[in-house]
């Protein structure tokens, strides 16, 4: 069964990505960015695999797109502008122009489609957000309760809240929850709020999947059997010692049988560009986006991604690219940029994969990017449980 979708605020297509990478086809990729859009296209032209299967990117506002057309469309997925909602913004939030949510939501009362899937930041969950939260929740589940001309948004959140209250059935069944990246594979501790919705007449609610991947097992190969190290090459003379703050933890993994691990290990920055060239040396030229940047500076609240953990959230920033994020650390405190080979591989894009615009435009759409990686996770997930949906409809 084929599964078709509408994907929004696209941005250079991680989610689309995650989302092709499960079997889905994607009768339209909106994004309002000439840069992302020209990414996309790039990638297209030079044949880059799945991207020369999707249509040509809409360069267009989404408040400017009817979504009727794209009515009976299965699924709808994308990343509402995150801005108003980002730990590092100016958290306006409701008051922020740059609130997407209520287009998504337009989309799916337009759409109607079998099932979605929105990602935001984890500042959205910020205890200051919460009314807010709900009201975002309320939407999603009833997204045909439209408010009125010039009604505020806190008047619309209480006929909402009234209308669950007089228990009426919701059109969506909407779960959400908390994730890190970094708990599915990607070198990365990415926290990002996940949305998954399907249409009430299926009577079922989504399951997260479990994670795969674990901080403990990073641990025990790298301070208690040492596999870590072993793995890349590194001598025991020249192999770090365990951080004193991990004693604790230690002591409990050391207790604990070995045996097959439950769990995957966390990736580390190491693992992501071990064998990628010094971007300074001449065999970098070879590799596609793997030039050096130079200015990178550490200071206080700014010390970079360490090499042997998952990095830190790569970020987009306002003006130019916020440095402690979008830093490596190297174990002897010396830092640089990662390059835009390196961060691609961060967000786990494939290596074929181009990006266009300067430095600071490309670094900014990897900022803004969702990681393929988990995007694809879920997409399987969600894939799985409509095609067990529909198999059932089908006998019924």
């Amino acid at each position: 069964m084929t599964i078709s979708s509408l994907e929004l605020f696209s941005g250079a297509g991680g989610l689309a990505l995650g989302f092709s990478s499960a079997g889905v086809e994607h009768r339209a990729v909106i994004e309002w960015n000439g840069h992302a859009c020209q990414t996309i296209r790039n990638n297209q032209a030079l044949g880059v695999q799945p991207l020369v299967k999707w249509p040509a990117p809409m360069q267009r506002d989404v408040r400017d797109v009817s979504f009727v057309e794209f009515a009976g469309v299965d699924l709808v997925t994308g990343g509402p502008p995150c801005q108003p909602f980002s730990m590092g913004g100016k958290h306006q939030a409701f008051l922020d122009e740059r609130d997407m949510f209520p287009q998504a939501v337009r989309a799916l009362r337009e759409v109607r489609p079998k099932a979605f899937v929105f990602e935001n930041v984890r500042g959205l969950v910020r205890s200051a957000f919460a009314e807010y939260f709900e009201y975002i929740l309320l939407q999603m589940a009833y997204p045909s309760f439209t408010s009125t001309p010039d009604e505020e948004w806190e008047h619309h959140l209480s006929r909402l809240q009234a209308w669950r209250t007089a228990e009426e059935p919701p059109e969506y069944h909407v779960n959400w929850k908390l994730v890190n990246a970094a708990d599915y594979g990607v070198p990365q501790q990415r926290w990002r709020v996940i949305f998954v919705g399907f249409d009430a007449r299926y009577g079922t609610m989504f399951n997260f999947p479990a994670p795969t991947h674990s901080v403990d097992e990073l641990i025990r190969a790298q301070w208690v059997s040492g596999d870590y190290w072993a793995e890349h090459g590194i001598a025991k003379a020249k192999r770090p010692s365990a951080p004193s703050d991990l004693e604790t933890k230690l002591k409990r993994l050391k207790r604990k049988p070995a045996g097959e691990p439950e769990l995957l290990r966390w990736r580390t920055v190491r693992d992501a560009i071990a064998d990628l060239p010094d971007p300074q040396s001449k065999m970098a030229r070879q590799i596609q986006a793997h030039k050096y940047q130079p200015g990178a500076k550490s200071y206080p609240g700014h010390t970079g991604s360490p090499l042997d953990a998952p990095a830190k959230a790569l970020k987009a920033g306002d003006h130019g690219v916020p440095g402690g994020e979008n830093m490596l650390r190297f174990p002897d405190g010396s830092v640089r940029y990662f390059t835009v080979r390196e961060s691609a591989r961060l967000q786990t894009f494939p290596d074929t994969f181009v990006f266009d615009g300067t430095w600071s435009e490309v670094m900014r759409q990897l900022g803004n990017a969702v990681p393929v990686a988990l995007a694809s996770k879920i997409a399987h997930e969600v894939i799985a449980l409509i095609d067990v949906l529909e198999g059932q409809e089908q006998e019924a």
